[in-house]
């Protein structure tokens, strides 16, 4: 089904449900409901709050008006007399609404909750369509009759400010699957499900990785075993750098606003940075939100020639940004954050090959993490941009130049480009099949002109580099969160905050357990003894339960033989094995980054067919 057929039906269906909301809850104020990517949602203030109890009552309802398969009537009335409807029947959202549209000719509600279609374009006249008694102000198009609305489920209730803003009413979002099938319908809530079991909130609890707390929104508690994944990823990437010849570097978290107004960031940025006042020097600084005009200073110190280019000047750089309390989300939304950042900077002619080199370099971070189904999208310049058409052209071209000497796929988004220049942005699907936003690569040309930054040419006069913004897990927080849910916690060994539990049969076999951690140990490898008192089957289940790869389970038989009884999370027992050939088979998996496939036994694979 094409893509806007799927939309008309969403959008109906919000319709119908704010028709059945309205039958049920005399009273009821609407504010916006429009189609998102899996269904629709409709904002609303209820005399008395909705539970999620209320859902089933509203779907019932709501099935009552679908089986009537009433007919969405349009109508178009002039401006002052809608807002006449809407004032009698205490509309006051839509009369909010109303009267931005006949003062400014929009309601800028699409840039603040994706609706791109609650209101009729112009100021002269808009367009109502009446379904079940329920009228509302929309532009359409809809499904002919509340039969053609498709599979649908409610599924929650939140809470949302008007317009967004934490300053205006609070009211309560209605959520809803739409779908053309049922069986896609299934497919959605079954996806869901999964992800509510993978949320990484949830997780990072029950595998004591991190915590929140009210003390420091926005800012991540990381424990010692979230601390391990989160220094593996570094590690990682640390390596990548050194091996790719990006020099590290690191710049201060505080600086004062002098720079911040050079780069343009105080002007454009300064909303979202976090400032501080030095009373008796009478300075204001400001916490850095973003490393680029620190790693600026940084390629400034010396004189630099075009034989020196590209320098490539990395930092795992800690920034801030504000975030609205209501927006915050564990790791993938926070306040403060890592970034593995680096900005290049090289001569106009090596901008394409460069480019490609980039692009090589992130996509095969992603491949060593499983992230194999990845979109690159192309965004060229937009409306409102600085620098000539000649520039963009140039710019543009060599992206395109670099995709297509990599033998890379790519999609355009049209006018979606920061204002100095385009980007690329590297979109990775997850074992859901939901789609992450992570690396990026900017063209800028503008920054370092700004914050004086120059080289000298082979004629011997001074040149203004292009800086290249490389991101590749982007935020370090929010890709740890994304592996967490991708891998549903059970990370490759290589990965795993903790690799081999050691369990003990009983209390007088714990030297012998501990002389194996020692030696796992010694080999880089992660390990714990469980020296509790539960039995043993307990041990193996906690440790499957923290999704610990390995547990060497060690008794009087395995201390004899220098042995270990090894068991996977998986519950496959691999039975008794050497010391020496456990190390080498988990250092085998840390070191290709691939766990070992245990295959079936030939008779166990013949009879589970029989």
């Amino acid at each position: 089904m094409a893509d806007d057929a799927l939309h008309r039906m969403r959008h109906s269906c919000a319709h119908v449900m704010a028709a059945a909301v309205q039958t049920l809850f005399p009273g009821t104020k609407f504010g916006v409901g429009p189609a998102i990517s899996n269904g629709f949602f409709y904002d609303v203030l209820t005399p008395e709050p909705l539970t999620e109890a209320d859902l089933g009552r509203i779907e019932d309802e709501m099935r009552r008006i679908v089986k009537k398969r009433l007919k969405l009537e349009r109508r178009e009335v002039d401006v002052d007399e809608a807002l006449e409807l809407m004032r009698a029947g205490k509309q006051d959202f839509k009369v909010e609404l109303l009267d931005l549209l006949k003062s400014k000719g929009s309601t800028a509600v699409a840039a603040e909750t994706g609706d791109e279609d609650a209101v009729a374009d112009g100021v002269d006249t808009v367009s109502f369509y009446t379904i079940a008694g329920f009228t509302d102000l929309c532009r359409g198009p809809h499904v002919d009759h509340t039969g053609q609305v498709g599979a649908f489920k409610l599924r929650s209730i939140a809470g949302a400010y008007w317009r967004g803003d934490q300053r205006n009413p609070q009211m309560q979002r209605l959520y809803g699957l739409c779908f053309a099938t049922d069986e896609d319908l299934k497919q959605e809530i079954w996806r869901q499900e999964e992800a509510a079991k993978r949320d990484h909130r949830k997780l990072g609890r029950e595998m004591d990785l991190f915590h929140f707390q009210e003390e420091a929104p926005g800012a991540v508690f990381w424990h010692a075993k979230g601390w391990t994944l989160f220094q593996t990823l570094i590690g990682y990437m640390r390596t990548r750098f050194k091996r790719a010849r990006y020099q590290e570097v690191d710049a201060p978290q505080l600086m004062d606003r002098a720079l911040w107004e050079a780069s343009g960031h105080w002007a454009n940025y300064k909303k979202n940075m976090f400032t501080t006042e030095i009373v008796d020097e009478e300075r204001t600084f400001a916490l850095k939100p973003m490393n680029c005009p620190g790693h600026c200073q940084i390629f400034k110190q010396g004189i630099k020639s075009y034989r020196d280019l590209p320098v490539r000047i990395a930092e795992f750089g800690r920034v801030h940004r504000f975030e609205a309390s209501g927006a915050l989300h564990g790791l993938l939304r926070v306040r403060a954050f890592t970034q593995d950042d680096s900005h290049i900077f090289i001569t106009e002619a090596q901008l394409a090959e460069v480019a490609k080199q980039i692009c090589e370099f992130i996509l095969s971070i992603y491949r060593d993490f499983g992230f194999t189904d990845i979109a690159i999208k192309l965004s060229d310049r937009p409306a409102e941009r600085i620098g000539t058409d000649e520039a963009w052209d140039y710019a543009e071209n060599s992206l395109k130049a670099a995709l297509d000497a990599a033998g890379l796929p790519w999609t355009l988004n049209p006018g979606e480009g920061a204002f100095y220049g385009p980007k690329l942005e590297f979109v990775l699907r997850d074992a859901l099949g939901r789609d992450w936003q992570c690396g990026t690569l900017q063209v800028d040309p503008n920054l370092p002109s700004r914050l004086g930054v120059s080289y000298v040419g082979q004629d011997g006069t001074k040149q203004i580099p292009i800086m290249l913004h490389q991101a590749n897990f982007g935020s370090l927080e929010r890709f740890t969160g994304i592996l967490i849910e991708h891998y549903a916690g059970a990370f490759p060994t290589w990965l795993a905050p903790l690799q081999v539990m050691v369990v003990p049969i009983a209390d007088r076999h714990l030297d012998y357990a501990y002389d194996v951690a020692d030696r796992l140990a010694a080999a880089d490898i992660r390990v714990e003894v469980d020296a509790s008192a539960e039995r043993m089957q307990k041990k193996i289940r906690n440790a499957q339960m923290q999704k610990v790869p390995y547990m060497l389970v060690v008794g009087d038989k395995e201390a004899e033989q220098g042995m270990a009884a090894v068991r996977l999370r998986s519950g496959k027992d691999l039975g008794a094995i050497v010391i020496d050939d456990v190390i080498e088979r988990i250092t085998q998996e840390v070191r290709t980054r691939q766990d070992i496939v245990v295959a079936e036994p030939a008779d166990a694979t013949a009879e589970a067919a029989a």
